[in-house]
């Protein structure tokens, strides 16, 4: 396998219909606070960059 192929493959979803409603509210938080995880990198990205073009541009 090839790193194109392991990046094309999309991951498994779980049958949500098959799922209790408490086990999806616990999904919705969990996947919630990766995306609060996710932004906060995000801006921690674009902050270091903003100093770096900053730093550089003197």
């Amino acid at each position: 396998m090839d790193w194109d192929e392991a990046e094309r493959r999309k991951p498994v979803l779980p049958k949500f219909e098959t799922m209790s409603i408490e086990d999806l509210q616990d999904r919705i938080l969990a996947l919630e606070s990766e995306i609060a995880t996710i932004r906060d990198v995000i801006k921690a990205k674009q902050m270091a960059r903003g100093s770096a073009d900053t730093f550089f541009k003197k």
